[in-house]
């Protein structure tokens, strides 16, 4: 191949490529979709981690929804209330922000010690997995498995596994719900943060076969129901069940449970 050979073969593809530039600049500007710019300011507003808690597929799409008239202003849980009202403001519209806080927690005390071992597991590391493997390694089959499956689905750095049990810091807790559906005993709940008293055991086992399982499991025992002096607690399916409607947060049912399984926050 001589050089005129070369110089008209760069020539060409030269002309192509500014042809091939204009065609997809024009294609680009005919078939451009426009954007609300609203949809843009609304996404600088969000939490960002496209989490999903918002029930659509990222960020982007749960802003369009918003401008769209499809999702609520204060859809974003991660953003919280910040974020709800500066959307708000965006769409010149008010927003009722007056609702109870929201955090995820660990109905479980099955800790390392406390919850007995069914054997020792030392593989892949998935709650989902071994919770198939001849019922879980811990002898209580609602325990928290402790292997982090909730962990890996936070987006917000809120939980951590200590001895052998999800903890949840709720000051990071957007409620995004990611960790409910990651775990597969359903150990983790969204709870308003003012259910300062809570029964943090799911056993319904009889008393005999879920202390033998736990050393802090709801024996069914009914104290608590006689302590309660709001009616608000009583033994429903072999565990002990707190009406928040009723409960004032006295803390009286912690303070007789003998397995401990009633956790009060402000004790």
């Amino acid at each position: 191949m001589n050089i005129t050979a070369i110089i008209l073969a760069l020539a060409v593809m030269a002309v192509l490529g500014v042809l091939f530039g204009v065609v997809l600049t024009i294609a680009d500007k005919k078939f451009a979709v426009e954007v609300d710019p609203r949809a843009s300011a609304i996404r600088e507003c969000l939490g960002g981690a496209n989490c999903g808690a918002c029930g659509y597929a990222g960020c982007d799409a749960f802003a369009q929804a918003v401008v769209d008239g499809e999702a609520p202003v204060n859809g974003c849980t991660p953003g919280g209330a910040k974020a709800a009202e500066a959307i708000a403001a965006i769409m010149g519209m008010s927003v009722d922000l007056s609702g109870e806080r929201i955090a995820a927690r660990v109905v479980c005390q099955g800790e390392c010690g406390v919850a007995k071992d069914r054997y020792i597991y030392d593989g892949y590391a998935s709650c989902a997995t071994v919770a198939g493997i001849a019922g879980g390694p811990k002898m209580c089959r609602f325990a928290c498995i402790g292997l982090g499956d909730c962990a890996k689905a936070c987006a917000f750095g809120a939980i951590e596994i200590v001895n052998g049990i999800a903890k949840i810091d709720e000051s990071k807790c957007t409620a995004c719900g990611q960790c409910q559906k990651a775990c597969p005993r359903g150990v983790i709940e969204l709870k308003p943060v003012n259910e300062t008293v809570i029964v943090s055991c799911r056993n319904t086992d009889s008393g005999r076969e879920a202390r033998a399982a736990c050393m802090k499991a709801c024996i069914a025992c009914g104290r608590c129901t006689k302590e309660c002096p709001s009616d608000a607690i009583h033994v429903e399916g072999g565990v002990a069940k707190i009406d928040p409607e009723k409960c004032t947060r006295c803390g009286a049912c912690a303070k007789v449970c003998p397995c401990k399984c009633i956790v009060d926050f402000l004790a």
